[in-house]
């Protein structure tokens, strides 16, 4: 029978709850086991998706001003506020563990989490591409990513969601704009706390979603340590995670500081495909773009490829479909997974920021 570890790990520290599954992922080898992680954080902090830009995203004066610290996670998907209040479920698995496609991984992994939910008495269910819903009411979002030779997804099960705090360190315009996002998050986002009469055990819910995952895979569930290696890597991370350079890596354009003057701009512009916001940024030279920085809450693989996206559509291009035509031979090349996101998507992208028409 097929083996897979369990590391439950109860509550670590706040950057911990997110190194662990890097560190797992990149000090994976042939013989290393398959593993599922369950751990929460003991302090509340906030996660940026590894393509997002910080300054764009988030209130880094409230963040300090609160002592919230900010980790850079490499999985994609947006800013968010995490707590004790939810318990994370990260997977580390070799590529035959799991389906090719992107879109049928996402679907594997939620099975366990909506089946754990229904076992509670919720009726959860899958809102493609990696959404989970109750009542159409989100109660949980998935993400993947390929870190070293590990597949990773994560989520989470959601006892709570300090919702009010949420809407507070993303960054808004206005507080009036502040006010709408709190009211949509009331609207549409839901917990344990706010559908059950009462909150389960932390235990009895790990108990319940290891018993899903078991069946799901047909396998015999090893329950283990961290090794001395897996800890190691941990630790380095921990320091890396949370440091300027590794935080502000999508915000090279702001940083660069051009000089503005007679035919060199700088636009910057958003557009929301069903996969995820996508900003873009670029620098434009005589009507040229010189240089084009991608950031959003999407998700891509493999991890390095938006580079090439952002290489791709610079130079002399004056339309959305010039564009699209120049990513696409990048997306059959490279053979890029963008759940819900196109290469239209990112030239139009390029069409709100005023790069091209």
């Amino acid at each position: 029978m097929r083996q897979i570890r369990v590391l439950d790990l109860g509550e670590v520290p706040a950057v911990r709850s997110q190194t662990i599954y890097h560190a797992v992922a990149r000090g994976m080898t042939a013989t290393s086991p398959d593993t599922i992680i369950l751990v929460s954080p003991t302090d509340p902090y906030v996660s940026i998706g590894f393509h997002q830009d910080l300054d764009a995203e988030v209130d880094t004066d409230y963040c300090s001003a609160h002592s919230l610290p900010i980790v850079r996670r490499e999985v994609g998907g947006g800013a968010v506020y995490l707590d004790r209040n939810q318990l994370f479920s990260q997977w580390v698995f070799h590529d035959t563990g799991l389906p090719a496609q992107l879109e049928a991984q996402f679907e594997l992994y939620a099975r366990p989490l909506i089946a754990t939910y229904r076992d509670l008495g919720i009726d959860a269910y899958l809102r493609p591409v990696n959404d989970i819903h109750v009542g159409g009411k989100k109660i949980g979002g998935t993400g993947a990513a390929q870190i070293g030779a590990g597949r990773v997804l994560v989520g989470s099960l959601m006892f709570d969601f300090d919702k009010a705090t949420m809407a507070r360190v993303l960054k808004a315009s206005s507080e009036k704009m502040r006010d709408k996002v709190f009211a949509s998050l009331e609207e549409y986002m839901t917990t344990m706390r706010e559908l059950l009469p009462t909150l389960p055990d932390r235990d009895r819910v790990a108990e319940i979603y290891l018993g899903h995952c078991a069946r799901e895979f047909d396998a015999e569930l090893v329950h283990s340590s961290p090794t001395p290696e897996e800890l190691e890597i941990a630790s380095r991370l921990d320091a890396e995670f949370v440091g300027d350079e590794w935080l502000g890596m999508k915000s090279a354009l702001h940083r660069r500081g051009v000089k503005i003057h007679d035919g060199v701009s700088v636009v910057e512009g958003a557009f929301k495909a069903p996969g995820g916001l996508i900003r873009a940024i670029a620098t434009l030279i005589d009507g040229r773009i010189d240089n084009v920085s991608f950031s959003g809450d999407f998700t891509i693989l493999p991890r390095g490829a938006l580079a090439a996206l952002e290489r791709a559509a610079c130079g002399t291009v004056d339309t959305e479909k010039a564009v699209q035509m120049r990513l696409e031979p990048i997306y059959e090349r490279l053979a890029l997974q963008t759940p819900g996101v196109a290469a239209e998507h990112f030239a139009a992208a390029l069409t709100a920021a005023g790069a091209i028409r």
